[in-house]
């Protein structure tokens, strides 16, 4: 890692670059993309075929890192046909071509599913976190253990500094939502219990089975054959029984999570999860006689998310602080994605993300092609970031989402970049979502896999 790179990630851990002004950090950032390309530029085939094809060698102002941002349809950019048939050899050769560490040295033998070769990968220290694809095809992105333990960090520091509760061991933590079990998710979850958690109590896990890239694959592959008419009655059955029993699962897990948190409602308790699931508790919580004034008054949470389609009343929010006592202030929210490693947490005064000066934020116009100008005040455009924390792939990626950032200070006093709290799929916006690139990434990745 280079020495600017270095020098604004020594900022995570104590909160000051969540006050670092954009003017101030600019041309280190700058200076610190440039070094991650002379790095990984013959590392990473991907970004060396961007390179070349831009007549890029050298990043000397932000203009110069838009045509290295690689689409997060890049992700996602391997032959289905590898997973249909089963092609464990020709998949981890995909996923070749977006890290920059050899990935040849892992286990391919004997391998069945999805789930099991994503486990031989972290086996040989290649941490695959996919996206549960509702499309059927998941991003797999891949990371290091240096990105895990630092996702792991980063994530504790954002928690702190944007719920303003200092990690000190204080509390009975609730995971009250079913969570994708990838690696990133279980090292961040395993960094706030250590953060956050009484020493020598355990961890409250929502009482569902875990939510496999297996399972979601499988299941929106079988809803897909079911609409085209392909599928098999045995087919059918077993997604009929599968259904029943996470359904059932799901129904038992709210009245049992209430119960565990009524038990633990003198204690300070930091409470994770979804919207919906946290309504269904609440639910279960006031049809036992108990609301916000049985629960302790420092209470705490951590609601990652939108609704995911979930109808809920308009006073869900309400309802749910109310039940177990929580103050808005004291709701951690932040603004991610798995493409990047690091999070950007919500002020509590703003309501807005704030951007650490390792995260360089790119605003773009829809296509994914033009920088637009920033530096003074709010700009509307495409997200694209370089991520200067990411070890285990390449850190510059255009996102899906329409965003308006302001780089003036924040209501609440802090002089980083700020994106407002009105974060939209572009695809609800205009009805599809094309990047300009994605085609000749695409044509690329399937020619060397």
């Amino acid at each position: 890692m280079g020495e600017h790179a270095a020098g604004l990630m020594r900022h995570m851990g104590d909160g000051s670059g969540y006050d670092l002004a954009w003017q101030d950090v600019r041309e280190a950032q700058v200076a610190a993309m440039n070094e991650r390309l002379q790095e990984r530029i013959d590392a990473v085939k991907l970004v060396g075929f961007r390179a070349r094809e831009a007549g890029v060698t050298k990043i000397e102002r932000l203009e110069d890192v838009v045509p290295l941002l690689l689409p997060h349809t890049a992700y996602k950019s391997y032959p289905e046909s590898f997973l249909s048939q089963k092609r464990w050899d020709r998949l981890t050769k995909w996923l070749g071509t977006v890290s920059p560490y050899p990935v040849d040295d892992v286990d391919l033998e004997g391998i069945d599913d999805i789930d099991e070769w994503i486990e031989r990968l972290a086996q040989a220290g290649h941490y695959v976190s996919c996206s549960s694809g509702t499309t059927g095809k998941s991003a797999m992105l891949v990371g290091s253990l240096t990105d895990m333990e630092w996702s792991s960090r980063d994530a504790v520091a954002a928690c702190a500094w944007g719920s303003g509760i200092a990690p000190a061991r204080d509390r009975l933590v609730f995971g009250l939502a079913p969570v994708a079990a990838v690696p990133r998710n279980h090292f961040i979850g395993q960094a706030l219990f250590a953060a956050f958690g009484i020493e020598g109590s355990e961890r409250f896990t929502y009482p569902v089975p875990p939510i496999t890239i297996g399972s979601i694959t499988r299941m929106v592959t079988l809803r897909k054959a079911m609409a085209d008419g392909t599928a098999m009655p045995d087919d059918l059955a077993e997604f009929e029984r599968v259904s029943a029993e996470r359904q059932a699962a799901m129904d038992a897990a709210s009245g049992i999570a209430a119960e565990a948190l009524i038990a633990a409602r003198g204690e300070k308790l930091y409470v994770s999860g979804m919207w919906a699931a946290l309504h269904a508790v609440a639910g279960e919580v006031r049809k036992r006689g108990y609301s916000g004034a049985d629960f302790h008054p420092e209470n705490t949470c951590y609601i990652g998310g939108g609704l995911k389609g979930a109808q809920l009343p308009g006073d869900y929010r309400e309802f749910i602080f109310d039940t177990f006592n929580l103050k808005p202030e004291r709701n951690f929210q932040m603004y991610g994605m798995q493409e990047i490693g690091t999070a950007m947490p919500r002020c509590r005064e703003g309501g807005r993300y704030h951007v650490p000066p390792w995260l360089v934020c790119l605003p773009l116009d829809r296509d994914g092609e033009t920088l637009l100008p920033m530096g003074q005040g709010p700009v509307e455009g495409r997200a694209a970031f370089f991520d200067l924390s990411l070890d285990g792939r390449w850190g510059g990626v255009i996102s899906g989402d329409h965003i308006e950032i302001d780089f003036s200070p924040c209501a609440c006093g802090a002089h980083s970049p700020s994106i407002r709290d009105n974060v939209t799929r572009i695809k609800d916006l205009a009805g599809d979502d094309k990047i300009s690139c994605s085609g000749t990434v695409d044509a690329y990745v399937r020619g060397v896999a």
